[in-house]
């Protein structure tokens, strides 16, 4: 796969922790920076790494700040990007799986390299599931459309066709 990663300025040593986990596993990965001592701020990273993934340019990202949360909610404002913060693999491989997630996001205050390369194994190494984990995804699409009334979201789910 082709992936994609960027950080702020406080998570440049596990941003490369994370790079050198997927390029283990065969991925290839570009590396946006920044470079140590380089100042980056983290809307501004999530922004280009949601981009860059919606667009199809790349098939997932990587992304890392203090505490993973700014530069995901940042990559989340972009249309078709589907990012998630993980502190442990369990939960970044399910957001593949069940979530379709695209971006996955850590920490660099909250996860050792340790726990951000197994986070990354996790992510890298799960594929979306389909079914109703699909028809769900379908239904986080949709809410990038402001204009969306929220009965036909219900009806679009599988809850809504169950029983």
């Amino acid at each position: 796969m082709k992936i994609v990663a960027h950080s702020d300025h406080a998570a440049v040593a596990i941003r490369q922790e994370m790079i050198e986990q997927a390029r283990a596993m065969g991925h290839e990965v570009d590396d946006l920076g920044p470079a140590e001592g380089e100042s980056v701020d983290y809307p501004y990273a999530g922004a280009v790494v949601g981009h860059k993934v919606a667009s199809g340019e790349y098939d997932l990202g990587l992304l890392a700040c203090g505490t993973g949360v700014g530069i995901s909610m940042a990559a989340n404002k972009v249309p078709g990007a589907r990012a998630v913060v993980c502190s442990e693999p369990y939960t970044a491989r399910l957001s593949r799986e069940h979530n379709a997630s695209n971006i996955v996001s850590v920490g660099a205050r909250v996860v050792g390299p340790g726990e951000a390369r197994m986070i990354v194994e996790a992510f890298l190494g799960a594929e979306p599931a389909g079914g109703r984990h699909a028809e769900r995804v379908k239904m986080i699409n949709a809410l990038d459309d402001p204009s969306l009334d929220l009965d036909a979201l219900y009806q679009m789910g599988p809850a809504a066709h169950s029983g």
